[in-house]
């Protein structure tokens, strides 16, 4: 897929894996932070001009609202540079996060060729895009020029097979390849999520996968667009919406077949996104923050699996609860099923749609000495607060049940007791 997308954009017929070459940019994606950082560079060269200010989309998201002056003043300037440059596609604080966007707006569409100025740009690889993240510097050259060179990555495939028990998701699938493969398995190369289990798995659990392709070294990390994805993607574009996938013939570097059914929920431990156990290894670890939220886990079905889970508790009295969805449309299809009402009952805090603590720039934080369980995508020293801290990563589902009994728990006592291992 890879390969037919950027020869597509190189004006080739053919590329090979290892070839450079110099493609044009569909569509290139800034936050808040790297776009300050490409304007200042503009300044420094008297550009004041972008190379197509519609194939730009701006979203302030990762530190909303502004946290203090510093972070005020540079959204100010955002505000300002996206006027003068002639930007439509710009969505302020309040919008949601940069990644959800992409797909929910209609600006990532299958076997376009996007890159971005934020590590888990890769997201949207799950409509079929051939997207992934860049340099500020690269993404300051692409402003200007609306091209970058490209050496094309060879392709390895995770062939899913078998069907997910109840209370495991594809946040477990991914944390388990993580877990065996190590996260360099993919190191520069493109990855394909394919096979019978795949094409089953629905957008947001997609969505999941690629956003954390990048922890698995990928350079791209992608879903074949089917009938599922144009149907996701209808009346959120007037672009033609096509099919995209791999020719029959296409060539892999490797290929590993993946059984999921027997899979439980799984967790990444403190401090890396490969250091996986099953949650029945992990033991007694008791948490003191849980946060569903992020680009990975944050969509509509992540938020409602979790309440599910919540559905009539309460949280633990030494944990606290924090829950952010991924848009503003996220958090109005929320409220519309009822899993935002079972969210505040149980005693969690909403935020605002952004990235929120998953920074660790502001909001939510771990204090020394504290430990967390998020859904979010990496947990590597002082990720989400202080460097004495520990992070989790986990589904949303185990996020839910770990905040309700302060502790790390398997989802699926709250589901079905038959179906646990």
């Amino acid at each position: 897929m890879s390969e037919k997308a950027l020869a597509r954009a190189s004006n080739k017929d053919v590329v090979r894996p290892g070839e450079f070459l110099t493609a044009k940019i569909d569509v290139l994606i800034f936050n808040e932070n790297s776009f300050y950082d490409a304007t200042e560079r503009m300044d420094q060269i008297g550009q004041n001009k972008v190379w197509d200010p519609d194939k730009i989309v701006v979203v302030i998201d990762h530190v909303v609202p502004a946290s203090d002056i510093r972070y005020a003043e540079r959204q100010k300037k955002v505000r300002e540079y996206v006027r003068m440059y002639g930007i439509r596609n710009f969505y302020d604080m309040g919008n949601g996060i940069c990644h959800q966007l992409m797909h929910e707006k209609g600006h990532a569409l299958p076997g376009r060729l996007i890159v971005g100025a934020d590590s888990h740009t890769g997201t949207t690889g799950a409509m079929g895009a051939v997207i992934c993240g860049i340099g500020v510097t690269e993404a300051f050259y692409v402003m200007v020029k609306g091209s970058l060179w490209f050496q094309v990555p060879e392709t390895i495939r995770f062939v899913l097979k078998g069907s997910l028990r109840n209370g495991v998701s594809s946040k477990d699938i991914l944390l388990h390849i993580a877990g065996k493969y190590t996260a360099e398995v993919a190191q520069y190369k493109a990855i394909e999520f394919t096979g019978p289990a795949a094409k089953a798995l629905s957008i947001a659990q997609r969505v999941t996968m690629s956003n954390m392709g990048v922890e698995l070294g990928a350079k791209f990390a992608l879903f074949e667009a089917d009938d599922k994805t144009l149907a996701h993607l209808k009346g959120r574009t007037d672009q033609p919406v096509k099919p995209f996938g791999p020719d029959p013939d296409a060539q892999y570097l490797a290929d590993y077949e993946i059984d999921i059914s027997s899979l439980e929920p799984q967790i990444a431990c403190p401090h890396n996104v490969d250091n996986v156990k099953p949650v029945s290894a992990i033991g007694e670890v008791a948490v003191h923050q849980a946060f569903i939220g992020s680009c990975t886990n944050s969509q509509v079905e992540d938020l409602e699996r979790a309440a599910a889970i919540l559905k009539g508790k309460t949280i633990h009295p030494g944990t606290r609860l924090l829950v952010i969805p991924a848009s503003r449309e996220v958090y109005i299809d929320i409220a519309k099923s009822g899993a935002l009402q079972t969210f505040l009952e149980a005693g969690a805090m909403m935020g605002t749609p952004g990235c929120g603590p998953c920074m660790g720039l502001h909001m939510g934080l771990l204090a020394p000495g504290e430990t967390g369980i998020a859904s979010t995508n990496r947990n590597f020293k002082g990720r989400m607060g202080s460097p004495e801290s520990l992070l989790y990563l986990a589904s949303p589902e185990t996020v839910a049940a770990s905040a309700i009994e302060g502790k790390i728990t398997d989802p699926r006592k709250y589901l079905d007791c038959s179906l646990m291992a």
